[in-house]
């Protein structure tokens, strides 16, 4: 019997495309190391081979490309639907990224995400659903019930200087400034069968966003830097629904 075969089944799902994916990478991490300060750390801590989840704060909107491009291995993000529009849509689709309705359930979205982690690969997501302080206030569900289902580990990553202090949310960081990615250790959920019970994933996403918090600490005390804060006035976005919330320690 295929992994594939088991609930929910991803027999019939097509891998995401990875040729452009693998190929431009190197291409990419040239051309954005020319307009910015590239600083990666921990990259030795990802496992080199084998599925992964990369968890991720979200502060600006180039965190997503900066993850596929600077992670250490191709990176099939889930990507908010409404980016899947025009050019920059095929673009997204042929290089692999996953489309994602954050607003209803969406099969789809997770069948892809389990496919590309039962065949070995790698997917990131941003727990927090949106751009905003980075601060993980909000966390939802999709990465511990994507590890819950395949058995991948969770990888954190810390972005930092993605966004100017009181940046709007479409902005990108002015030219030359440093931006940080900061892998955390491997964290691992044990594998939960078919029924996986609402309260096991909301469980296992709180202990997530206690684990990813005090990576964000340990990773802006290694860096000396800080996050930009919120949004300004009037630029918070709607946040899709569900999602866990727990005490900041």
């Amino acid at each position: 019997m295929s992994v594939h075969d088991t609930l929910p089944r991803t027999t019939t799902t097509p891998h995401p495309p990875t040729w452009m994916l693998r190929g431009l990478r190197p291409l990419s991490r040239w051309l954005l190391r020319r307009r910015y300060d590239v600083q990666v750390h921990g990259a030795e801590l990802v496992p080199a081979a084998g599925p992964v989840v990369f968890a991720a704060n979200h502060v600006g909107v180039i965190d997503g490309p900066l993850l596929a491009v600077f992670a250490p291995r191709p990176v099939h993000a889930l990507t908010k639907i409404e980016m899947f529009a025009g050019r920059m849509g095929g673009f997204l689709r042929h290089s692999g990224q996953i489309p994602l309705d954050r607003d209803a359930t969406d099969p789809r979205a997770v069948k892809l995400a389990v496919r590309v982690l039962r065949d070995g690969g790698a997917v990131g997501i941003f727990p927090e659903g949106h751009r905003g302080s980075g601060e993980l206030e909000r966390f939802h569900r999709g990465a511990a019930y994507l590890a819950l289902v395949t058995g991948a580990p969770i990888v954190p990553v810390t972005m930092i200087g993605t966004r100017e202090p009181g940046g709007h949310t479409g902005s990108i960081p002015l030219r030359g400034r440093r931006l940080e990615l900061v892998f955390a250790a491997p964290y691992s959920l044990d594998p939960t069968p078919w029924p996986r019970r609402r309260d096991d994933v909301e469980q296992a996403s709180l202990e997530l966003r206690e684990r990813m918090l005090h990576d964000l600490r340990e990773a802006l005390a290694a860096t000396g830097r800080s996050l930009p804060g919120p949004l300004p006035a009037g630029e918070q976005l709607p946040d899709p629904s569900g999602g866990v919330t727990g005490t900041t320690t």
